[in-house]
């Protein structure tokens, strides 16, 4: 029997590879296709089709139980999503300005995302494992390429996160045999 999801990216890592995470995270089995033209990533469901990266990551992230337990949760979870899109923005915004990005940018939403990991026992939400530790590992390479530098490095609780989820046995898997992409 085929796979109940279709996911549909462009040929490289980028949004479509956190949610790529979370299918192998609940050991979904999904149909993971590449194309180079469109609004990407697309998932498709049952006949039915969506875009957007975010709603398809939080909609994964429901279904292998990596959601909030409630709205307020959901929430909180959306809050640090939302502010890891603002740090990806801004790079793409400042791509001319490297060195702002990599001094001024990244420190202060790292430096702040690492003291709500101390303060949520090692997550970034709710003290436990959800969708956007998930979502924040899957994007650090992105960053990481970008500045080509350690982002990390000044940033222990950050770091003991990604490799915590880089340690997930399924996600451990996917890194070591996922599809070499363009970017």
């Amino acid at each position: 029997m085929a796979p109940a999801y279709k996911l549909i990216s462009f040929n490289g890592g980028g949004a479509a590879e956190r949610i790529r995470f979370l299918f192998k995270y609940g050991n979904i089995d999904f149909e993971d296709l590449q194309t180079p033209f469109g609004q990407l990533p697309v998932l498709e469901h049952n006949g039915k089709q969506i875009n957007q990266s975010v709603s398809i990551a939080r909609y994964v992230a429901k279904q292998v139980k990596l959601a909030g337990k409630d709205d307020w949760e959901n929430l909180e979870i959306d809050a640090i999503v939302n502010t890891l899109s603002d740090l990806r923005a801004r790079r793409k915004k400042k791509k001319a300005l490297k060195e702002t990005v990599l001094n001024e940018t990244i420190p202060y939403y790292l430096t702040r995302l690492d003291a709500i990991v101390q303060k949520n026992k090692g997550h970034l939400a709710l003290g436990r494992l959800t969708w956007v530790d998930l979502y924040f590992a899957c994007s650090v390479p992105n960053y990481t390429s970008f500045v080509r530098n350690d982002i990390l490095s000044k940033y222990p609780n950050l770091k003991t996160l990604q490799n915590k989820v880089y340690a997930i046995s399924v996600i451990k898997s996917w890194i070591e045999t996922c599809p070499k992409t363009e970017f």
